[in-house]
């Protein structure tokens, strides 16, 4: 008998369910473009500014690492107040730095600084994960999430369109996405609604992140995230320097190749959560990651773009984007409700840092070994780490362990 009445509760979602999804989703990628928006301008911002290519990637690399650290306070406060307040409040606030780029580009402290300011478009991702979660029995939770997830595509819609907006005007990309932003702050103040069953946290913000912090799946979890979005992260910001230094493409053709990889991370992800849904997810994970590991050892080989070079890269965005989808799926199986924002702010924090690096150590490599095989041979070691990992350790996994 209580099987049956409870079924329909554990598979049903209502409508006010799937607008959120969408609002999320599309706030989310229009957050995103935004904190991508120095990356496919990488090439051109050094040029005007007489960086080399260390300090290039370093520029692309200021608004991940802040992004992502942004996101542990912001989960947090998603417990607390909700995602109709923070979803809306990040997105108006991320206008701030967009704006400034029009100001400020030809000026190399002042693009640095914006630069730090545009990372608070990539902590909306700590906003959305709870609010889907809360909205989703855990039947449907691994698929909703991916698409959630495909919200990253807005690193997508940079690399394709940004450099083309630039080359029309150079204020322009800016502008359209400061408008898609206003438009979304109404928009999600009218239409995000927080799950009338959330529990409000008391706890002080500290002592919070002090409890998702000591729990040992939390870092686990991290380091699988760390890999997979961390390795989309990375070659989001990154690829566009690196066809353009490497096989010779201008800056608009290395955007939309770049932009081709992050939207077959796109569309992975939510395979990777429809996966999880009927696997378990660190086995989804563990083969998604080998995947990624072998491809990036024949990248390292450095072959012709046409077209071995195009089909390593892109199957290596497929299991990256796999991966991306299967660990938070993993995540809203074994955290407690209260603590999914909180989690989710570590682990999305931790997976951006995973994209940090990276620029910064190719961009080393290159600078000093002119090569970017060495680059390629680390992703495809910590990939491999991660793929044993998975399936030896995160299969057995039990709910605060």
């Amino acid at each position: 008998m209580s099987m049956t009445t409870a079924k329909p509760t554990q598979v049903q979602v209502s409508g006010a369910g799937y607008r959120n999804l969408v609002m999320a989703t599309i706030t989310f990628a229009v957050t995103f473009w935004a904190w991508n928006l120095i990356a496919p301008l990488g090439t051109q911002f050094a040029e005007n500014l007489g960086l080399d290519s260390f300090s290039q990637s370093f520029m692309v690399a200021i608004p991940v690492i802040v992004g992502s650290l942004g996101r542990v306070p912001v989960g947090a406060l998603t417990d607390r107040y909700g995602a109709k307040l923070m979803f809306p409040l990040v997105t108006a606030l991320t206008i701030i730095p967009v704006l400034l780029l029009t100001v400020v580009k030809d000026n190399t402290v002042g693009v640095f600084i914006v630069a730090f300011f545009l990372g608070l478009g990539g902590t909306t991702f700590a906003i959305g994960i709870p609010l889907v979660n809360s909205w989703f029995p855990p039947a449907k939770r691994g698929l909703a999430l991916g698409v959630f997830g495909m919200g990253m595509g807005g690193t997508a819609l940079s690399g394709f369109f940004t450099p083309r907006i630039y080359d029309s005007n150079e204020n322009l990309p800016f502008f359209v996405v400061s408008a898609a932003l206003a438009v979304l702050v109404v928009l999600d103040y009218f239409l995000i609604t927080d799950h009338p069953g959330r529990v409000v946290p008391t706890t002080p913000l500290g002592q919070r992140l002090g409890a998702a912090g000591r729990l040992k799946v939390t870092w686990e979890l991290s380091a699988l995230y760390a890999i997979g979005f961390g390795g989309v992260v990375a070659f989001g910001v990154y690829l566009p320097t690196y066809l353009k230094t490497w096989y010779g493409l201008d800056p608009t053709d290395a955007g939309t190749k770049a932009a081709g990889f992050a939207l077959v991370t796109v569309i992975f992800r939510p395979i990777g959560g429809w996966l999880s849904d009927r696997v378990h997810p660190a086995v989804v994970t563990a083969w998604a990651l080998g995947i990624a590991a072998f491809f990036a050892v024949c990248q390292a080989f450095d072959p012709e773009l046409y077209p071995m070079g195009t089909i390593f890269l892109l199957v290596m965005a497929a299991g990256l984007g796999t991966t991306s989808g299967s660990v938070f799926a993993l995540v809203s199986q074994v955290t407690p409700q209260p603590q999914v924002g909180s989690v989710t702010g570590i682990v999305g924090a931790i997976g951006g840092l995973g994209g940090f690096v990276p620029p910064l150590v190719m961009g080393a490599i290159y600078s000093n070994k002119n090569s970017y095989a060495i680059g390629f041979m680390l992703l495809a070691m910590l990939a491999m780490a991660g793929c044993v990992y998975a399936y030896g350790r995160m299969r057995d996994i039990q709910p605060d362990s």
